[in-house]
């Protein structure tokens, strides 16, 4: 991708406290989040997870016949007035959805202030949030070049809190392949479901073999694109160092302004193509700037889950 294989250094402000990024303010927005979306999407979540096994569900799937043993309540006795036939009402059960929140924790989610780390944080408890509040089975896996550590199934909104504690733990660093990561998370989570990649997708082997590579593995992938605008404004000029943030690669450049705007133009061609690669798959996306609200972000890509059939 040329140079935009490599970051600009930036003289950090203070980084925010880890007491402050899970605050109480935080846990209010969280609550708020989970009321809005289940107002927004009621029923439709659960429409959509419904299995093929036959159970004690409430949506009826079809007949089969009286075999001696069958629990006679749920025999049909509508059809048997019409039909004299002993026939039972078979009904599709309803699962809780697997959810599986892919944190990108690679070298190059550090930079910036606030960080695009500390905001995909915030991102992926929220999305979790959304999930036990739901009773859906949510995990968390953290990754770079490999899956780095992985929080257990969890569900009910109670175990938020154990999502905080996993989230303060990690840390920004290694280097970014998210298919290699996605082979790995897939051998371990037999149980299919939604992935939710939370990334900067600065991935040098390319983001499509890593989406590609959840796709493969029978996931239904959901990409939270972490953005920092500030990424695609080259301002300084003259005979620069530019320090790739993950490899430690070094490249000195002399920054004109038509390069400065050569480099603006390829990193929007990007961000067009990432966008691009999803909307052909339909793949829901969002571009989750650092310094817009991480509820509305969240909230644009549930709406667009509900615009894919």
């Amino acid at each position: 991708m040329g140079l935009l294989d490599f970051f600009r250094r930036r003289d950090a402000e203070p980084a925010r406290g880890e007491r402050d990024l899970f605050d109480d303010e935080l846990q209010r927005r969280l609550e708020w989040l989970a009321v809005v979306s289940r107002r927004l999407f009621a029923g439709r979540m659960h429409a959509q997870r419904r299995t093929k096994k036959s159970g004690s569900g409430i949506e009826f799937a079809d007949h089969r016949e009286y075999a001696r043993g069958d629990d006679l309540r749920t025999l049909d006795w509508a059809v048997y007035a019409r039909t004299e036939k002993l026939l039972l009402r078979l009904f599709e059960e309803e699962e809780d959805l697997a959810i599986y929140v892919l944190l990108d924790c690679s070298a190059s989610m550090g930079f910036g202030s606030p960080s695009k780390f500390d905001h995909a944080r915030r991102l992926a408890a929220a999305m979790a949030y959304v999930g036990l509040a739901n009773l859906d089975r949510v995990a968390i896996i953290a990754w770079s070049d490999a899956v780095t550590r992985r929080m257990a199934p969890a569900r009910g909104r109670g175990r938020i809190f154990k999502v905080f504690e996993f989230l303060r733990a990690v840390r920004p660093e290694g280097e970014t392949a998210l298919a290699d990561a996605a082979r790995a998370f897939a051998a371990e989570n037999k149980r299919r479901g939604v992935a939710v990649i939370v990334s900067d997708l600065y991935d040098p082997a390319g983001f499509e073999r890593g989406l590609n590579a959840i796709r493969y593995q029978k996931f239904e992938p959901m990409v939270i694109h972490v953005v920092d605008e500030r990424e695609a404004e080259l301002d300084a000029r003259g005979d620069v160092t530019l320090v790739d943030a993950e490899r430690g690669d070094v490249r000195d450049v002399t920054l004109t302004p038509d390069l400065a705007e050569r480099y603006r133009a390829a990193h929007a061609a990007w961000r067009e193509e990432i966008a691009s690669f999803c909307r052909s798959r339909q793949i829901p996306y969002v571009a989750a700037d650092v310094h817009g609200a991480f509820e509305e972000q969240v909230l644009m890509l549930l709406r667009r889950v509900g615009m894919v059939g």
